[in-house]
């Protein structure tokens, strides 16, 4: 599952979110016309005229076809990226993830639906499943450098790498999204998908403790 969130990137004034906006929907087509007929067998061509823009506006947000499939929305790390290093100092660094990832999945509901066309599309095709699981493992990568960073409190990256708490964190994040999109999509009618993915992280802040019988 990739991010996808208009409301996570906000106040980019209006050539921002006009941009944002022909990605989105690029991306939205690419999705729902691999998801009818296939990946392969869906071109640029057809792609952008789906978005009603031309095949040259297509080159200039992705660089390949397939990058459509699997990049839905290529500055959603970097938003969550710079959410976690202006955090308040005095959010944990588990906090400051629930905060920033909160933030882009705050439509999640209403685009439930096209995660899970695109998850199909991924899973339909070894190349592209391939492709989205470079793409989760270097978002989860940079949310591990950010909190690192955020650790160090000096802005210097380091060069051994972020080290295992990081990497930890930022992976048990990243479980933890998905967790709370099954769950939600299997108890729609219980809970709002946030109050599931809060529900989430209030049990790992408390150190997952085991339910009451």
């Amino acid at each position: 599952m990739q991010l996808m969130s208009e409301k996570g990137a906000a106040g980019g004034g209006l050539r921002e979110r006009k941009k944002r906006a022909t990605r989105a929907a690029l991306a939205e087509a690419a999705v729902r016309l691999a998801a009818e007929h296939g990946a392969e067998k869906v071109t640029v061509e057809a792609i952008s005229a789906a978005a009603g823009v031309s095949v040259r506006t297509f080159f200039n947000y992705f660089d390949s076809r397939d990058d459509a499939f699997v990049v839905i929305d290529a500055d959603a790390g970097a938003r969550m990226r710079r959410a976690v290093l202006e955090a308040p100092a005095e959010l944990s660094p588990l906090a400051a993830l629930r905060e920033a990832m909160s933030a882009e999945l705050a439509e999640a509901e209403q685009q439930h639906e096209l995660w899970r066309l695109q998850a199909e599309v991924l899973h339909a095709s070894p190349h592209l499943l391939a492709r989205g699981v470079g793409a989760h493992m270097a978002a989860e990568a940079d949310l591990a450098d950010a909190i690192a960073l955020r650790l160090r409190g000096d802005g210097a990256a380091g060069g051994a790498g972020p080290g295992l708490y990081p990497r930890l964190l930022a992976a048990v994040a990243s479980a933890a999204i998905r967790t709370s999109m099954d769950h939600w999509s299997a108890h729609q009618e219980e809970a709002a998908f946030l109050d599931v993915f809060h529900e989430v992280f209030t049990l790992l802040a408390a150190g997952l403790p085991a339910p009451s019988a």
